[in-house]
C-alpha cells in the first residue's frame, strides 16, 4: 500500500474508497492526521486527549485486514474525532470539559452505544475534542484546557458546545467527527467553523447516557455529525442511524436514505424563507450570505418564498422559557454528577466555571409551575413551525445571528445569539451549512430546517447549496 500522498483536507469518501481499494494505507491516513494535530492543535486547541498510539495500532490492524480482503465496514480505516462529553471509550480519559471530572482521570468502563457503531463500521478514534464544562454554553471554553479557536478565524471561538469537533475538521486535523446537540451545539460550532454539521431527528441515534437516560429530553437532545462535505455526513449518518434498546427516545428506523438524497433535485421541493423567526438580531453581514444560500436554492430549482414564523413571543418572553428549561435540566446534572461521582459540583466553585453555577442556582430557584408553565410557550413555537412546515417541505434561517464571537466571551451564553435552540424544543431535523465569509472575515452559517423524520429533504437541500455555492475554496485550508 502506498504511504504518501493522504491529503487531511479530502473528503472522507474519497479516503474509504482509497482505503478500500489498496491505494492508500490506514497507517499513513492516521498519521497525517496526527500530524497536522501535533503541528496546528497548540493554535487551535480542538483535542482534549489524542490516542495516537491506539489508533496507530487499530490502523496497522486495518490494514492487515484489507490486505487479507475482510473490510470492516463504510468506515474501514477512516479516522474520527469523538466529543469529550457524551462519546465515552472503554479506557480512554474523559472530562466532559471539566476541570473537576478531567482532575480525577476519569476513565469510562464502557464504550458509548454511537461510539461501538463507529467502530463497527471500521472508523478509527483519533481523540477526544474540547467542549465547555458540560456543554452548558454556546462557546467552547473551560477551566481544564481552555478555549477552542476556529481555525477560519482564530481570534475567534469555535462556537459551542461541539467546539473541538468542529474545529477538528475545519482544521484538517480530523476528517469526521462528532456533536451533541441540546440548544444549537451542533450547528452553532459549524457556522463558526465553516463545517456542515446536522442536527437530527429526535431518537434516530441512540444516546446510552446512563444514570439517567431521561435528561436528554425536555430540549431533545441528539448526537450528530460535523464534516467537511454533506456527502461525508451522509456517510457518518447511516453508521450511526437505528432503534436501540439502551434509548427510550429511540425511534423505529423510518428508513431515510441519506446518501440517496445527496443527488436528487430539488425541484419539487417548496422552501420558506425566514430571516429573523420574528424576534432574533440579525447582523446585515449575516442577513447577506444567508441571503445568498437563499438564492442559490432557488438557483438549483426549489420554490423560495418569504414567510412569518407566527409564534406570537418576544425575545424576552422565549429567552425566558428557554432559560428556565434549560437551567433547570442543569440541576438536574448536578444531581446525576452526585450520583455518578459522588460530587456535587456546587461545593467546587474554584474548579468549575462561574456560568455553570450560576445557571445551577438560576434553575434552583425556578418551581415546578415555571417549568410547566414554559410548555405553553414551547408550544405556541412548534405550532408556529408546523404551520409553516405544512405548506413547505423546508424552513431557512441564519444559523447564528452574529458572526465572530470573541476566542473568551460569554457571549454564548445569551439566548438571543442562535436561532438554533428553538428547533430543539419543536424535535425538528436541521443543519447548518456554510454560507460564507462577513467582510470581516468571520464564517457564517445557514440553517435548513425539515419536518420531523424529513432528514432526508434537509440533505438534500444542503447538497444542492453546496453544488450551487462551493464553500470548500471560500474557507481556507
Amino acid at each position: 500500500m502506498s504511504d504518501t500522498d493522504v491529503d487531511p483536507f479530502a473528503p472522507a469518501t474519497d479516503l474509504a474508497a482509497r482505503i478500500r481499494e489498496g491505494e492508500v494505507s490506514p497507517v499513513a491516513v492516521v498519521d497525517a492526521y496526527l500530524d497536522e494535530i501535533a503541528d496546528r492543535d497548540e493554535e487551535i486547541n480542538a483535542y482534549v486527549t489524542v490516542t495516537g498510539d491506539h489508533a496507530r495500532e487499530r490502523a496497522r490492524e486495518a490494514e492487515v485486514a484489507v490486505e487479507d480482503g475482510e473490510l470492516w465496514g463504510p468506515l474501514h480505516g477512516v479516522p474520527v474525532a469523538l466529543k469529550d462529553l457524551r462519546d465515552l471509550v472503554e479506557g480512554v480519559p474523559h472530562s466532559f470539559g471539566s476541570k473537576l471530572i478531567g482532575d480525577l482521570g476519569y476513565a469510562p468502563e464502557r464504550t458509548a452505544a454511537n461510539v461501538r457503531r463507529l467502530q463497527d463500521a471500521g472508523a478509527i478514534v483519533l481523540g477526544k475534542t474540547n467542549v465547555p464544562e458540560f456543554g452548558h454554553k454556546g462557546v467552547t471554553d473551560n477551566e481544564y484546557v481552555g478555549a477552542t479557536a476556529s481555525p477560519v478565524a482564530p481570534e475567534t471561538n469555535a462556537g459551542g458546545s461541539s467546539g473541538g469537533s468542529a474545529a477538528a475538521v475545519a482544521a484538517g486535523m480530523a476528517p469526521l467527527a462528532t456533536g451533541s446537540d441540546s440548544g444549537g451545539s451542533i450547528r452553532i460550532p459549524a457556522a463558526a467553523c465553516g463545517v456542515f454539521g446536522h442536527k437530527p431527528s429526535f431518537g434516530l441515534i441512540p444516546i446510552d447516557s446512563r444514570p439517567n437516560a431521561f435528561g436528554l429530553k425536555t430540549h431533545h437532545s441528539v448526537q450528530g455529525p460535523l464534516t467537511r462535505t454533506v456527502e461525508d455526513a451522509a456517510l457518518l449518518m447511516e453508521s450511526l442511524v437505528g432503534p436501540h434498546p439502551v434509548d427510550p427516545a429511540s425511534v423505529p428506523d423510518p428508513g431515510i436514505d441519506f446518501e440517496g438524497a445527496l443527488d436528487r433535485g430539488v425541484e419539487d421541493l417548496r422552501v420558506a424563507y425566514s430571516p429573523d423567526l420574528e424576534t432574533f438580531p440579525v447582523e446585515e453581514g449575516v442577513a447577506d450570505q444567508v441571503a445568498a444560500t437563499v438564492r442559490a436554492l432557488e438557483s438549483a430549482g426549489a420554490t423560495v418564498e418569504e414567510v412569518t414564523v407566527d409564534h406570537g413571543h418576544s425575545m424576552d418572553e422565549l429567552a425566558d422559557a428557554i432559560e428556565t428549561t434549560f437551567s433547570a435540566s442543569l440541576v438536574g446534572l448536578a444531581e446525576t454528577l452526585q450520583a455518578s461521582f459522588g460530587l456535587d459540583v456546587r461545593d467546587y466553585p474554584d474548579q468549575v466555571s462561574d456560568s455553570l453555577l450560576d445557571l445551577i442556582a438560576i434553575g434552583e430557584e425556578k418551581t415546578v409551575g415555571d417549568v410547566a408553565r414554559t410548555g405553553i410557550v414551547r408550544t405556541d413555537v412548534y405550532d408556529a413551525v408546523q404551520a409553516v412546515l405544512a405548506d413547505y417541505d423546508l424552513l431557512v434561517t441564519p444559523t447564528t445571528g452574529q458572526a465572530g464571537m470573541d476566542l473568551h466571551t460569554d457571549r454564548g451564553l445569551e439566548w438571543e445569539v442562535a436561532l438554533t435552540w428553538p428547533f430543539n424544543w419543536t424535535g425538528h431535523p436541521a443543519a447548518s451549512v456554510p454560507a460564507g465569509l462577513t467582510d470581516e472575515g468571520h464564517p457564517v452559517g445557514t440553517q435548513i430546517v425539515g419536518r420531523p423524520y424529513a432528514d432526508d429533504d434537509v440533505f438534500a437541500a444542503s447538497a444542492a447549496v453546496e453544488r450551487e455555492r462551493p464553500w470548500h475554496d471560500v474557507y481556507p485550508a
